[in-house]
């Protein structure tokens, strides 16, 4: 229909106020499975230790009546262990005059901008637990790195076409990869876990978590040892849910099936092009989130019309007992 000539349109009017909502839509996620499963602890130097140990082989073998010792066993030492910590920091600026205009979705842009570096930077050491790195002590102009979780695991694993750790001292080192050489990934398959979950429990390990991406998430659902979950729904006959699994039954114990969005994908070092992935076995208990300086929001000194803040946390991976846990690499991403 035509318009009745002289209308005023909001086309042809000044002075329109806008429309602009209080809510600032930011799905990005925040969830940090790993950090939130394991233990913690307090760290007081840059390199932090612990020791390990382990049980001489049992034996059948029995001893005659009156036995006498001409000789003895010879003890053996703990096994001293250690990691280093690194610092993660995230900082921003603000002028002094953004900080003080009217702003919609939050009244300070100080707050709002220190929270979401609260969040990104705790997002950061999640992906940096996972990564497949080794210790790099650090200097002058060389940032310290912890060794991730992946690169400590060397005596429970089950992997193609890749090359796995060979550490022999106290801790991975080096800042290349520690898992090395991939080739061709290979599908995950429940053969894989069965394999990698009963070698943790001839070691002694009794891992609880099977930490994997989501890609393979959805392949862990497949397997035919997933537990069945049952909900009855406003009176409704018990169903089964079959779309998603959470808990995996195995011969050696349960374990539940955690997806990471913050699994650091590998590639072939020489070709660069063929990307991998990982199925984690965990037991929280013998691992550990240890700080040397918590997180925190420091204001740095004005230099000028605009206030400076830092985020910052320095914290390192203990892996109490790699032995204890188990690892499958070289499987598909996608």
């Amino acid at each position: 229909m035509a318009v009745v000539s002289n209308t005023f349109l909001t086309y042809d009017a000044k002075g329109l106020r806008e429309d602009l909502s209080d809510l600032i839509a930011d799905i990005s996620p925040t969830q940090t499975p790993f950090q939130s499963n394991i233990g913690t602890r307090d760290a007081s130097a840059v390199y932090f230790e612990w020791q390990t140990d382990s049980l001489s082989a049992a034996t059948a073998a029995g001893v005659v009546e009156g036995q006498d010792l001409s000789s003895y066993t010879a003890v053996t030492p703990t096994a001293r262990m250690g990691n280093y910590c690194q610092i993660n920091m995230r900082d921003f600026i603000i002028s002094g005059t953004e900080q003080a205009v009217d702003k919609a979705g939050r009244a300070s842009e100080v707050g709002y901008q220190a929270a979401k570096a609260a969040k990104e930077l705790k997002r950061n050491v999640e992906k940096a637990c996972l990564q497949n790195a080794g210790a790099v002590a650090g200097a002058t102009a060389t940032a310290r790195v912890t060794a991730g979780f992946p690169g400590w695991i060397k005596t429970n694993e089950t992997s193609t076409n890749v090359t796995k750790p060979s550490y022999t001292g106290s801790t991975p080192t080096g800042a290349t990869q520690v898992w090395k050489s991939f080739g061709t990934p290979t599908a995950f398959t429940e053969a894989m876990l069965k394999t990698t979950m009963q070698e943790c429990f001839v070691s002694g390990g009794e891992p609880t978590m099977l930490m994997v991406s989501p890609f393979n998430k959805t392949q862990v659902s497949g397997f035919s040892g997933i537990a069945s979950s049952r909900y009855n729904v406003d009176g409704a006959e018990p169903s089964v849910i079959i779309g998603a699994a959470d808990i995996y039954v195995s011969d050696f114990g349960n374990l539940s099936v955690v997806p990471n969005r913050f699994f650091t994908t590998v590639e072939d070092e020489g070709s660069g092009s063929l990307h991998n992935d990982w199925a984690l076995l965990i037991d929280p208990d013998e691992v550990k989130l240890a700080t040397l300086r918590p997180y925190a929001i420091e204001a740095l000194a004005r230099s000028g019309d605009a206030d400076k803040r830092m985020t910052l946390v320095e914290w390192g991976l203990q892996v109490s007992n790699e032995a204890a846990h188990g690892v499958i690499a070289g499987i598909t991403a996608a």
